[in-house]
């Protein structure tokens, strides 16, 4: 599956030193795990979490599910061993490591930097491993576009909110909703818009964070909505009962899936020779043109990375 393609509705968080929760998620249905060697791993739990996820790496079962391990972030004594006792141990079954509180480019450059040296060293494909980078704070959102910009290897920026809510003292303990006095609008939006901006500019997928209160569905698809409707790709999900409000959030509905593609056939042909090499035409009642086209291969793209299957079909008008 190549990186554009790769769906992330759904970003299971798995602690790295559990391997009951880690068995558990090969038969889970969400698009990507990762396995967490920072928050979720105990300081003293770490050094064998290493061992126990590259075992699991290692003996597969991931089919269909895009593999990333969290290491911890650079301001600890952890990150260097993480990153090569893991590309050591599993490079060649893993497709990205993520950064978390990633506050500029240069953090990104020596993640790079290093996982070249592991992969010219192990014989792997250089640069084949990717970059997630996670904003968690002030400063790491005010250099978001540097560092989206900041690696080739880059495939998402995520939004971390619950480090990011302390670090600007928003007055919320409650991670993912709005903070108590913010009766009007979203206190996220300008956070999800940047970010998403970011990813944009650079193509890569925009990922928002967790909602901890895990046994709150109806919440978890009500907040998962917004950023949703923004364009975000998907959600992180710290629950199983999640990931199906993920999965289904964050693809189009069968209407929608199937008008963005029978709008792409229908440009295909109205620009052909055959359809009169027209700039714009009607399908039904709607004017389609090139915008029309860019906007539908949104829609069609992310029904296509989910698996959907198409419905009715648009047929060209009879001569």
């Amino acid at each position: 599956m190549s990186v554009e393609n790769r769906p992330r509705r759904s970003c299971l968080a798995v602690p790295g030193s559990s391997q009951k929760f880690i068995d558990k998620a090969r038969t889970l249905p969400a698009d990507q795990i990762f396995l967490d060697l920072e928050d979720a791993c105990a300081p003293l739990a770490k050094p064998e979490a290493r061992k126990t996820i590259v075992a699991a790496l290692n003996e597969g079962g991931w089919e269909g599910k895009t593999r990333v391990v969290r290491v911890n972030d650079w301001t600890t004594e952890w990150t260097y061993r993480d990153v090569t006792e893991v590309v050591e141990g599993a490079g060649a079954n893993l497709d990205a490591i993520m950064l978390p509180k990633v506050q500029n480019a240069e953090q990104v450059h020596a993640l790079d930097f290093l996982l070249t040296q592991i992969e010219k060293t192990m014989g792997y494909e250089v640069g084949r491993i990717g970059i997630e980078a996670q904003i968690e704070n002030a400063m790491g959102l005010t250099n978001v576009n540097a560092i989206a910009a900041a690696s080739p290897r880059n495939e998402t920026i995520i939004f971390g909110p619950a480090d990011f809510m302390a670090s600007i003292n928003m007055k919320s303990l409650v991670v993912g909703e709005q903070p108590p006095g913010y009766d009007v609008g979203d206190a996220y939006h300008y956070i999800l818009m940047q970010i998403l901006m970011a990813a944009r500019a650079y193509d890569l997928q925009a990922i928002d964070g967790p909602y901890l209160q895990i046994r709150d569905v109806d919440g978890f698809r009500r907040v998962a909505g917004r950023s949703a409707a923004l364009g975000f790709d998907g959600k992180w999900v710290l629950h199983p009962g999640q990931i199906d409000a993920a999965n289904e959030v964050f693809s189009p509905d069968q209407d929608d899936y199937d008008h963005a593609e029978n709008i792409l056939d229908a440009y295909e042909y109205f620009t052909s020779e055959a359809g009169g090499k027209k700039g714009s035409a009607m399908i039904g009642d709607e004017m389609i043109d090139e915008a029309s086209r860019k906007m539908a291969l949104v829609i069609a793209g992310k029904g296509r990375a989910a698996g959907m299957t198409r419905g009715e079909r648009w047929t060209p008008p009879e001569s």
